[in-house]
């Protein structure tokens, strides 16, 4: 799971013009007579211009003087990894993007390569941050993305593995691809489709594997490489989890479901290439001793509570130095927690890492901007930087507690299996809310000041609203949607009509909270997905006030498009 930060509800005005030549397979205006006016590509109300002035430039410059000759290496052979696990991702977005970026790169439209920076910002035609609209062809994005025929719906998908039970397994598998083979569905092994990019990749890794001498690093990128080419990544997610004595903290290969928005369940290819900072991380490790108490304060029957999972869980504070696959488009990512296997959850738990230097910039530019226009003016300022760093971590530390292997109709099974689309929502929306229960616990116990409750209610709900400008296609977004539903009706806050901005009732925050995680949790716990559709139906939706505070922020910019350093 991964924690993201302040993606918008882009509002395009400006016409499109309309291109005046017949439509050629590699774009329009390539060499024909100009006298025929063809259908054009941008869709009306699309403006690249306006959509990439949203995004604020920011020259990272990650502190790497640090690092030795061998470390320098090693993080040099990863960044080109990284590359590769962007030519897979770009592919598992939709096989056709190399064909598509190729057609607008050889239109002859002004704003060409506004529109190629938007591409490849996205990697595709379809804008993240604007509920997945086409700025490009019109098409919209099939929900299985790449991972199944696009024509594919989900009761067909269903009724198929019903009527085929022996390749079940291998159709919902993580790490295949599902294509059509006459009537026959046909599962393709990750291994074998992506082949092209992962054999150099897990090169790489062993040339990288080779330089370092630290053995635990060692081991992990020797075993990734093999799991590129077996699809089998249970034993380097646990030697992942025992990376210890190295600045290097490095995540590569597939991990998260985002991107598979029919089913839930494949796994996207996607790097973060990042360096620790120990002090950092030493401050924060003391919260992972409580993961225990956390689990046993989870407001649901103890015999829902999941005490199975390990509790290791380290947590890592660390500048990013770059990023590939997943973690390049859209929103950028600020905190992950993996690795997503409940196998390896329930042996070791899952490591979180914050990253700092993206986390600093978006508070900077974004999310302290955002607080006077969501927040009364005696509240607004309460907003503040350490209690985003603190829901961050206490956001990641969530994912790895309540249900996770379940049993329903006496069968085990796990959460993300029962909830399959409905599941990233709600397990977004579970982590921000147990993450502010969780810092209400540490308040208890003596770790953190209880005289800034206030200032952890006021950060919360500010970065209900950016993230809510993600827009409901995306999981975090559609999960504050939630959020932001449920603790208005249960009176959490309300619209100050005299300012013109909500107001948190501090006294009936706490109250509501419990109740949204619980019933989040209970949902988890039964694997009810049709129970959590409807709780979505229900409480996921903006009214006009949230609307009108969501338009008041275009001026802000919506996230920062960060430059990484070609090499350390």
């Amino acid at each position: 799971m991964r924690l993201l930060l302040l993606s918008p509800l882009l509002l395009a005005s400006a016409a499109c013009t309309q291109s005046r030549a017949p439509m050629d397979p590699l774009g329009p205006g390539v060499g024909f007579r100009d006298s025929v006016a063809v259908p054009d590509p941008i869709p009306a109300g699309v403006n690249a211009d306006a959509r990439l002035a949203k995004l604020a430039r920011i020259e990272m410059n990650p502190n790497t003087a640090f690092l030795n000759a061998e470390e320098r290496q090693v993080v040099n052979l990863l960044i080109d990894a990284s590359q590769l696990m962007s030519e897979i991702y770009l592919r598992q977005r939709d096989p056709r993007n190399p064909e598509t970026r190729l057609a607008i790169s050889r239109t002859r439209r002004a704003d060409r390569d506004q529109v190629l920076a938007l591409f490849d910002r996205y990697f595709g035609p379809w804008d993240e941050l604007d509920e997945l609209h086409p700025f490009w062809g019109g098409a919209e994005m099939p929900e299985g993305a790449g991972f199944y025929p696009p024509d594919l719906t989900r009761a067909e998908f269903d009724a198929y593995l019903t009527a085929h039970p022996d390749q079940r397994e291998a159709l919902t598998s993580p790490y295949t691809v599902v294509r059509r083979d006459g009537d026959r569905l046909v599962a393709i092994p990750y291994s074998v489709e992506y082949r092209e990019w992962l054999e150099p990749a897990a090169q790489l890794l062993e040339r990288a594997a080779a330089i370092t001498t630290n053995p635990s690093l060692k081991r992990f990128l020797t075993l990734r490489a093999q799991a590129f080419r077996t699809d089998d990544y249970f034993e380097s997610e646990l030697a992942w989890m025992d990376l210890t004595g190295t600045p290097i903290e490095v995540a590569i290969g597939p991990y998260e479901v985002y991107t598979d928005r029919l089913m839930g369940t494949k796994t996207a290819f996607e790097s973060f290439v990042t360096l620790k900072d120990p002090e950092e991380s030493a401050a924060l490790d003391k919260y992972k001793g409580y993961l225990r108490d956390m689990e046993a304060n989870l407001p649901i029957e103890d015999r829902y509570k999941n005490f199975q999972r390990g509790f290791e869980s380290p947590i890592v504070v660390a500048d990013q130095v770059r990023g590939g696959g997943d973690n390049v488009p859209g929103v950028q990512t600020i905190a992950f927690n993996l690795p997503n296997d409940e196998r390896v959850r329930e042996a070791k738990g899952a490591k979180k890492v914050i990253l700092a230097n993206v986390l600093a910039a978006k508070y900077d530019r974004i999310l302290g901007p955002m607080a006077p226009l969501v927040l009364v003016p005696e509240q607004s300022g309460l907003v503040a930087e350490k209690y985003m760093e603190l829901e961050t971590l206490f956001h990641e530390l969530s994912h790895s507690l309540g249900p996770g292997t379940i049993t329903v109709d006496g069968r085990a099974t796990t959460v993300n299996e029962m909830l399959r689309d409905q599941y990233s929502a709600l397990e977004e929306a579970k982590a921000d809310v147990m993450g502010v229960w969780n810092i209400l616990l540490m308040m208890e116990k003596g770790e953190l000041p209880a005289s800034e409750v206030e200032q952890l209610y006021a950060t919360y709900l500010t970065g209900m609203f950016r993230a809510m400008r993600f827009g409901i296609e995306e999981a975090h977004g559609r999960g504050a949607a939630l959020q932001y539903g449920y603790l208005s009706d249960k009176g959490a806050f309300a619209w100050d009509a005299a300012a013109g901005r909500y107001r948190i009732d501090m006294a009936a925050m706490q109250g509501a909270v419990r109740d949204l995680l619980h019933d989040m949790l209970m949902l988890q716990a039964t694997g009810d997905y049709e129970g959590t559709r409807a709780f979505f139906d229900r409480w996921a939706r903006l009214d006009a006030h949230a609307e009108g505070v969501i338009a008041s922020m275009r001026d802000i910019p919506v996230d920062i498009l960060p430059i990484y350093p070609d090499q350390v």
